[in-house]
């Protein structure tokens, strides 16, 4: 895939070379080399997002449609990096919540299951799963026993919290 058809993804992941802010994170191919379309689990992980502020330790049910959306990088040095500035947001999660890199888990085979990345200011979210998608119950095709009877899904905290700040910011 040629990086430049994600000319702001550099916000997220980037790294400065000679004064230029480079992309460091490009989104490929799926490893199963197909589109894939179904709802699987994603764990929430604490960073500066200021969209996922407060979910932090979430393991939630969310839909996935993609044909590249496997984050790669350009170096290890730049998945290393935001690892150690907590810029890992979302992960792929097997049944016992732990990060995982197995398919059909990890849809796409992210290292380290990662679904999702954010800026170190927090301002800045990429993320392959479509939690708009997950906003009501209904739209789940299976809900845990602990939010049966819930009408509004937890994912809809993630827009809450970006209203709240741009309202704050405005």
């Amino acid at each position: 895939m040629d990086a430049s058809c994600w000319p702001h993804l550099g916000w997220v992941g980037g790294y400065v070379h000679s004064g230029e802010l480079q992309n460091g994170v490009f989104l490929d191919r799926n490893l199963s080399e197909r589109f894939e379309c179904r709802f699987t689990t994603v764990k929430i992980n604490k960073t500066p997002s200021i969209m996922l502020k407060d979910m932090e330790g979430s393991v939630l049910g969310v839909w996935v449609a993609h044909g590249e959306g496997r984050f790669s990088y350009k170096n290890d040095r730049v998945h290393r990096v935001l690892g150690s500035n907590k810029c890992i947001a979302l992960q792929y999660v097997d049944d016992n919540g732990e990060p995982t890199e197995l398919y059909p888990m990890n849809p796409n085979g992210s290292k380290d299951g990662i679904a999702g990345i954010c800026s170190l200011d927090g301002r800045h979210l990429a993320l392959m799963p479509h939690p708009e998608r997950a906003t009501f119950m209904w739209q789940w095709p299976y809900v845990p026993p602990n939010l049966v009877g819930v009408e509004i899904s937890p994912w809809m905290r993630l827009f809450y919290n970006a209203f709240v700040w741009t309202h704050n910011v405005l």
